[in-house]
């Protein structure tokens, strides 16, 4: 009996904690404040400054912890490191002007204060580092994830996470007495050799081993195995001295490009999202009423002051670097809080001796509650009068379509690519997100759902996983290219039919193998030369001649660009149409070409070095 009597009292908190989370979250859900503010409010009110059914915030924190974990690696999954690469202006560029000018004016805001200097940078830092959890919560109820907007944030937590590294060493210097220098060189040495362990591990053990483990048929393996990435990844950054979640992350960048990519991800998914759920809800129990009944007037003020300095900090580099009104006021908003790294640095500092008990519990009160304030920043946000959000009265979303093709992109592409197919009685499933553009082809006739083809679920409601073809005919590259990942990774067997920006962007869709692309203005393009051609009095017969000839030229010049001997072998195309010519490719990489070919890319390369200077000459 006391066998089940221990049983029932250790369940009794996990019943709690759920009861709370079951009770709160759709409450808040559905008066429009989202659920982060829902398990902050469900965690404040059964923990030890509340109802007192829960009495340890911090064992529940410790082991919530991983849910953040959990979600920076689901995240490294969709970072490839060519995407990532791509991102590195903003990471290492916006990322670290953020945080160096929020990190400059929070300093002294807290200096002119009262605080000693060491005492308020490591104050202002750990305010500057935003939560990855709330602000990545915070994009994926809205779907903006992906978006480029959504994507600058990414890379600005991202570049924040790394900080930690470096800020806890400067807590170790700034303290009194703080360790000798032989010691910080083996904590960096050692934070290295974790770091390169973990790449290494990634590069050339973990595709193996999901392979093994797939070839045995164990599915409860294969969930353990995911579970054993994140948490060992975890463990092993943890041991170096860096962050978990940064851990985490670099592992899910590592299996970003892996076949199991996807099985990894419907694995983790519902740790993380339980996990998460009672992370927030441990920070909510943490809130001390007691520090603030002492010293709430001056807890609030700092609140209140802090948030309005970053915010208006992160206002003005996302202007200085390019951003929208709108899209810096969101971005502000989303980052105006402190993170749940403070407390790592916050403790650090108060066992370094840099932070007193009572300066730590209000700090601490300080980045909590203004954790609970974000839901309600980004909602005053929305409602920003930059641009009236459109209406979507009279707007179908995309649910339950099938037809022989999708088409994603309703502009004036979409529109010209989906008339052949329509006059040869193809049945078309069409996607937009533009809801002015959604009405305009109404009133002409056409039904077009409003849907966003960069989101998985969407395209799967759109029909995409009966389509014969898929035409994606979006204008933004980045777009573009979520499109087609997900695409060739989820619905093979649809062919892509994709519009290329520019040279660069057909390149890479040669290289990826998509049916058929084409640069937007191409076509046009040749055309009104041709007409020109004419204009002047060219014979028709001749014109069309010269035409033909600069599209053998052009598509000459891309094969040459694509990479020596790729295309060893194979016909030389135009879309899937072969294209006359003399250039044969070479059947491998360094083999001699024929006397008209080494011609023919002579002449090529003269054309792209003209085109190359041409493009330093005026800046293009």
């Amino acid at each position: 009996m006391a066998a089940e009597e221990g049983y029932v009292t250790d369940l009794a908190p996990v019943v709690i904690l759920l009861g709370a989370a079951v009770v709160a979250v759709p409450v808040f859900r559905r008066l429009g404040l989202g659920s982060v503010l829902g398990y902050l409010a469900a965690g404040l009110a059964i923990g030890p400054f509340g109802l007192r059914l829960v009495a340890e915030p911090g064992a529940v924190l410790h082991i919530a912890e991983l849910g953040v974990v959990m979600f920076l690696f689901i995240i490294g999954l969709e970072m490839q490191p060519s995407r990532l690469w791509s991102l590195r202006r903003e990471i290492f560029g916006l990322g670290v002007a953020q945080v160096c000018a929020c990190g400059a004016v929070l300093t002294a805001i807290l200096w002119l204060a009262g605080f000693a200097p060491a005492v308020a940078f490591v104050a202002a830092m750990g305010f500057v580092l935003s939560s990855t959890a709330i602000a990545m919560q915070v994009l994926e109820e809205k779907g903006e994830v992906s978006t480029p907007a959504g994507q600058r944030i990414v890379s600005i937590l991202l570049l924040e996470d790394l900080a930690i590294v470096p800020l806890l060493a400067l807590v170790a210097i700034l303290a009194p007495g703080h360790e000798a220098e032989g010691s910080r060189w083996v904590s960096i040495g050692l934070a290295l050799l974790s770091l390169a362990a973990l790449v290494a591990a990634g590069r050339w053990l973990l595709n193996p081993m999901f392979a093994l483990l797939a070839r045995a048929g164990a599915r409860e393996v294969m969930t353990a195995a995911a579970l054993l990435v994140v948490l060992g990844a975890a463990l092993a950054m943890e041991l170096g001295g860096l962050s978990m979640a940064m851990g985490a992350f670099l592992a899910g960048v590592l299996l970003s490009e892996s076949t199991f990519r996807h099985q990894l991800e419907t694995d983790i998914e519902p740790f993380r999202g339980i996990l998460l759920g009672l992370f927030f809800m441990g920070v909510g129990m943490s809130l001390d009423l007691g520090v603030l009944r002492s010293d709430g007037l001056l807890i609030l003020s700092g609140v209140v002051l802090l948030m309005l300095a970053k915010s208006a900090m992160v206002f003005l580099v996302a202007c200085l670097f390019g951003a929208g009104t709108r899209e810096a006021v969101r971005r502000a908003a989303v980052l105006a809080q402190g993170g749940e790294f403070a407390f790592v640095l916050y403790a650090a500092a108060g066992g370094a001796g840099l932070v007193d008990a009572r300066t730590g519990a209000m700090l601490t009160a300080t980045v909590i509650i203004s954790m609970a304030l974000t839901p309600l920043a980004v909602l005053l946000a929305e409602r920003w009068p930059d641009r009236a959000a459109p209406s979507m009265e009279g707007i179908e979303r995309a649910e339950s379509l099938h037809g022989d093709a999708l088409i994603i992109g309703f502009g004036r592409f979409g529109q010209m690519a989906s008339q052949a197919l329509l006059a040869r009685g193809f049945t078309v499933s069409t996607i937009e997100t533009d809801v002015e553009m959604i009405r305009a082809a109404a009133r002409f006739g056409f039904q077009v759902y409003y849907g966003d083809g960069t989101r998985l679920d969407v395209l799967r409601t759109s029909g995409a996983g009966r389509a014969r073809a898929i035409l994606v005919c979006t204008a933004d590259r980045a777009t573009t290219d979520r499109i087609v990942t997900l695409a060739q990774e989820e619905f093979p067997q649809a062919k892509l039919y994709v519009r290329a920006y520019d040279r660069g962007h057909t390149l890479d869709l040669i290289k990826r193998d998509v049916a058929f692309e084409v640069r937007e203005t191409f076509h046009g393009a040749l055309a009104m030369g041709h007409a020109a051609l004419e204009g002047l009095d060219v014979p028709e017969e001749e014109a069309a001649e010269i035409t033909d000839e600069v599209r053998r030229r052009d598509r000459q010049r891309l094969d040459i660009q694509l990479c020596d001997g790729l295309f060893a072998g194979r016909e030389l195309m135009y879309g899937n149409r072969p294209v006359p010519g003399p250039l044969t490719p070479p059947r491998r990489a360094g083999q001699a070409l024929n006397p008209e070919a080494e011609a023919a890319m002579r002449a090529a390369e003269n054309a792209r070095a003209a085109e190359d200077t041409e493009k330093a000459r005026t800046g293009r």
